[in-house]
C-alpha cells in the first residue's frame, strides 16, 4: 500500500497512541477492501453512538482513556437518548445509562454532539467532491447522491478510526469510476404531482431500488419537478433502509446526472423497471400492517430528522387540533434551537406534539403506547419499526398523518 508522510507519522505514533492504534484498524480495513492508498477526508460522521452493547463502549472509552481526539469535523448520529429530554425514555435503565455515556464518550474525543441521522441539512454540509468517511445509511446516499460528496457504507468502528485518523481508504465509491448508473428505473404519470405526491412517491421509488437494485447505482428518471431535497431524503433512507444502496442518481435532479447520459458514463445501460402509478401505490401499500380505518395509538414523523423545511409545512396543520394521539417529531439540536428561539416550540407542544431530538423513536423507548398502530410519514420508520417496536404501522403522506392523529385512526387526506 501507498503511504504518505502523513500516514507514516500517523503509525509512528507522532500524532499520539489513540491515532497509531486507529491507523492500524483503517489500514487492515484497507487492505481487506483491496485499497492501494489512504486519503485525506473532509470529514466523518460517526454512527457508533448507539449503543448496541457493551463493545459499543468498550471500545470507544479505550480512545477515551488514550487521550484521543478526532483529527476532521466529525458529527454524531443519533444516540440512545434524548439528552436534552431525559424523561421521554422510557426504557431500562442501565441501557439508559450506557447509552449516555457512549454518547458523552464520543463528545469527550472531539466529536461535535449533533446527535441526528441528517447531519447534511444542520451542520458541517460537505461540499461536492468531497470525501468523507461518513457512517448512517441515509445520510451516506444523502452525502453520495444529493450533494455529490463522496464516500461508502462505514459502519461502527471503522467510522470512528476513520475520524481519529482523518484518513480514509481509496475504493469504492470514492473513485469517479465506480460511481456511474448500471440500471434504470423510468417513473412515468407524475408529472403535475403535488410536494405531497411527490414525497411518497420518492419513498416508493427508493423502497423498489433498495429491493431489486441491492447495491448497484440506478438512475431514476420521471421525478417530479416538484421533488424537494426532503424528498429525496426520504428516497434515500428508503433505498437504504430495503437495501444497500449506498447512491442513486435523479436524472435532472442530483449533480452528477444532469442527463441519462451522465448518470451512466454514456453507456448504454438496461431499463429494469417502468414504474406507474398503480405500481406506486402497490409499493406504498406494503408499507402499511393495518387497514384503513384501523385504531392508531400514535403518528410518528421525522426518520430521518425532520429539518426546518418539514417544519415549515407541519405548523399550518396544527390548526386540526385537539389530536386524538400523541405525535411525536425526531429532529436534531440545530432545528431544535431554532423552534425554541422562534415560539414554534411552544406551539408545537401546546398542540400536543412531542419533539424529540438525539435519538428516534424507531430504535428506543419513547413512544409511551404501542397497543395499536403508529402512523407515519417516514418509508424508513415503516420499514423498521414493526420489527424493532413489534408494532403496527400505517403509511401516509404529512396530511394524512395529522389528519388521522385528529382522527384516532387511519384516514386518507
Amino acid at each position: 500500500m501507498e503511504l504518505s508522510s502523513a500516514d507514516r507519522e500517523i503509525i509512528d505514533g507522532e500524532h499520539g497512541r489513540a491515532a497509531a492504534d486507529a491507523m492500524q484498524l483503517v489500514l487492515k480495513f484497507a487492505e481487506a477492501v483491496g485499497a492501494p492508498r489512504l486519503l485525506p477526508c473532509a470529514s466523518a460522521h460517526v454512527d457508533g453512538c448507539l449503543y448496541h452493547g457493551q463493545a459499543s463502549l468498550d471500545f470507544v472509552e479505550r480512545f477515551v482513556a488514550l487521550d484521543g481526539r478526532v483529527r476532521v469535523p466529525t458529527t454524531l448520529n443519533v444516540g440512545s437518548v434524548d439528552l436534552i429530554h431525559p424523561e421521554l425514555f422510557i426504557g431500562d435503565a442501565a441501557l439508559g445509562a450506557a447509552g449516555k455515556r457512549l454518547m458523552e464518550a464520543h463528545v469527550e474525543l472531539g466529536c461535535t454532539p449533533s446527535f441526528t441521522c441528517a447531519p447534511y441539512q444542520t451542520l458541517l454540509r460537505p461540499r461536492f467532491g468531497d470525501q468523507l468517511a461518513w457512517a448512517e445509511s441515509n445520510a451516506i446516499v444523502f452525502a453520495n447522491s444529493v450533494i455529490g460528496a463522496r464516500t461508502n457504507r462505514y459502519g461502527d468502528f471503522i467510522d470512528l478510526a476513520c475520524a481519529l485518523t482523518g484518513r480514509v481508504p481509496d475504493y469504492g465509491l470514492h473513485r469517479s469510476e465506480y460511481r456511474h448508473a448500471r440500471a434504470v428505473v423510468e417513473i412515468h404519470g407524475f408529472d403535475g404531482a403535488e410536494p405531497d405526491q411527490a414525497g411518497g412517491l420518492a419513498v416508493a421509488a427508493g423502497l423498489f431500488i433498495g429491493k431489486h437494485c441491492g447495491d448497484t447505482i440506478a438512475a431514476i428518471t420521471g421525478l417530479p419537478a416538484s421533488t424537494s431535497e426532503d424528498d429525496l431524503k426520504a428516497l434515500g433512507a428508503a433505498a437504504a433502509s430495503s437495501g444497500s444502496v449506498a447512491m442513486f442518481h435523479a436524472v435532472g435532479l442530483t449533480p452528477e446526472a444532469p442527463d441519462l447520459a451522465g448518470a451512466t458514463g454514456g453507456l448504454d445501460v438496461p431499463v429494469v423497471a417502468r414504474l406507474g402509478p398503480s405500481e406506486i401505490a402497490e409499493i406504498l401499500a406494503t408499507l402499511s400492517t393495518v387497514p384503513d380505518w384501523a385504531a392508531l395509538t400514535a403518528v410518528a414523523l421525522g426518520t430521518p430528522h425532520f429539518s426546518l423545511t418539514e417544519f415549515d409545512r407541519l405548523m399550518p396543520m396544527l390548526d386540526l387540533a385537539p389530536f386524538a394521539v400523541p405525535i411525536y417529531v425526531n429532529t436534531g439540536r440545530h432545528e431544535w434551537e431554532r423552534l425554541t428561539t422562534d415560539g414554534r416550540a411552544a406551539r408545537l407542544e401546546a398542540a400536543g406534539v412531542t419533539v424529540v431530538v438525539d435519538t428516534c423513536t424507531y430504535v428506543t423507548s419513547i413512544i409511551r403506547d404501542l397497543s395499536g398502530a403508529v402512523m407515519t410519514n417516514s418509508g424508513k420508520w415503516a420499514y423498521y419499526a414493526p420489527g424493532n417496536l413489534g408494532v403496527d404501522a400505517a403509511f401516509g403522506t404529512l396530511a394524512d398523518t395529522l389528519h388521522s392523529a385528529r382522527a384516532g385512526r387511519v384516514v386518507r387526506a
